[in-house]
């Protein structure tokens, strides 16, 4: 079923991902929670409505109405530390239609830099939540999201493309297993235990069987969680730099805004893998170019168990019939708010005859009283419900008939 976009302005998808962009310039494109409030006020402010910006390793992208893709832009540049003419050379963007199913696409995992990367949905959920608190959401968009959990739910619990495990932080995983020998004794110092940091917490405990697990973060009560979890060691953050003399495997998931491990910190004739699960990347560049030293990013990690995974593409006919029902579903809803404003104004007019009528008769029978009201009202329910109801069932005649009622009651439907 086709969906029809019930607003002046367009739905939108903009922004950058693996598919045209790698890790580095990716990273110039990453929005930080921290700016959401801002960014909100000033695309309400340009108007912009009901949208939501998602930024992860693989993608920062806007999802909304807007007036045009280069006010997106524009604004999204303010906020990132990437250009407007940087973004139009890796920009993908889709509008109405087109865009919803992008979303759709996402939330099944069919456009993970990981076929079946399933963790893009908790992301979703988690950054629209953050938007919502400050004005940005609608029925429309709350609909949206929760047909993206749904789509997402049921391509992972019915099709192949749920088979195994596949994500960021389990490719970094495969790719210690595929490289190193003897993983067990290998001492390894995971920093960073944000979303991405935790799951890959949870990789290295269940695949490798290493007990010389060690765990930093910037906020030692955050690690501290994961240990108490999986029994893995802790360290201060003032440690780090000690740590790293001793350390055989690295695994950087920090997130930040700037690079976290850098060429000082790591001494100059240390053999060492370094994996860096952080966009924009968090380790110097130029501690790959060491003869000792092995350093992959995610777009390196995820071309090797893009290998592996042949598989889960015999799911996808599955995943985009899964998308097309709930996607169907989700037009049959939208069809039906379009004819709200007219409804609205219809049943407001039918307020106001029934008021000057009552008026009238008070003027000539200062007896009537409540019951009367109350009667009205009822009768005006009744015909409105009637006049939707006809609506929804003949939605074929509702254009002659929106059209009728229009002329009739001098209506006005309210946007």
């Amino acid at each position: 079923m086709k969906i029809t976009i019930g607003n002046t302005k367009k739905f939108y998808v903009v922004g950058v991902s693996y598919e045209k962009a790698d890790a580095e310039i990716r990273g110039k494109f990453t929005f930080f929670p921290d700016a959401v409030k801002d960014f909100t006020r000033d695309g309400i402010a340009m108007g912009m409505e009901n949208f939501f910006v998602v930024s992860t390793c693989n993608r920062s992208e806007f999802y909304g109405y807007a007036n045009s893709i280069e006010d997106i832009v524009n604004l999204y540049c303010q906020y990132t530390q990437g250009t407007p003419e940087e973004m139009q050379t890796v920009l993908t963007s889709y509008e109405n239609e087109e865009a919803i199913q992008h979303l759709f696409e996402v939330s099944a995992g069919l456009k993970s830099q990981i076929l079946g990367d399933f963790e893009i949905i908790g992301q979703i959920k988690t950054w629209f939540s953050r938007f919502k608190k400050h004005g940005s959401s609608s029925a429309f968009l709350e609909r949206l999201i929760n047909t993206a959990i749904q789509i997402s739910k049921q391509v992972k619990n019915e099709t192949e493309i749920s088979n195994g495990a596949a994500s960021v932080s389990y490719a970094a995983v495969h790719y210690i297993k595929a490289t190193q020998k003897n993983v067990s004794e290998k001492k390894i110092l995971l920093y960073g235990t944000g979303k991405i940091g935790r799951n890959t917490c949870t990789n290295l405990v269940k695949h490798t069987q290493n007990d010389h697990i060690t765990l930093i973060n910037r906020t030692r009560e955050k690690a501290e969680v994961l240990s108490e979890k999986y029994d893995v060691l802790v360290k201060d953050f003032s440690e780090l730099k000690n740590e790293l003399t001793t350390t055989d495997i690295l695994i950087v998931a920090t997130g930040a805004n700037q690079h976290t491990i850098t060429e000082e910190m790591i001494p100059f004739d240390k053999e060492m893998t370094i994996i860096d699960l952080s966009v924009p990347e968090n380790v110097a560049h130029t501690l790959g170019s060491r003869e000792t030293v092995q350093l992959i990013n995610v777009d390196g990690l995820s071309k090797m168990v893009d290998d592996t995974l042949d598989a889960r593409k015999d799911g996808i006919p599955a995943a985009k019939e899964i998308i097309e029902h709930h996607k169907s579903e989700f037009a049959e809803w939208l069809s039906t708010r379009e004819f709200v404003p007219i409804i609205q104004s219809f049943k407001e007019r039918l307020e106001f005859l029934q008021m000057h009528e009552l008026k009238n008769l008070q003027k000539k029978n200062p007896a009537i009283n409540g019951t009367e009201t109350a009667v009205a009202q009822k009768l005006v329910q009744n015909l409105t419900n009637q006049f939707a109801s006809y609506l929804l069932e003949n939605k074929e005649n509702a254009e002659d008939t929106i059209q009728m009622m229009e002329e009739i009651f001098r209506l006005k439907a309210k946007s």
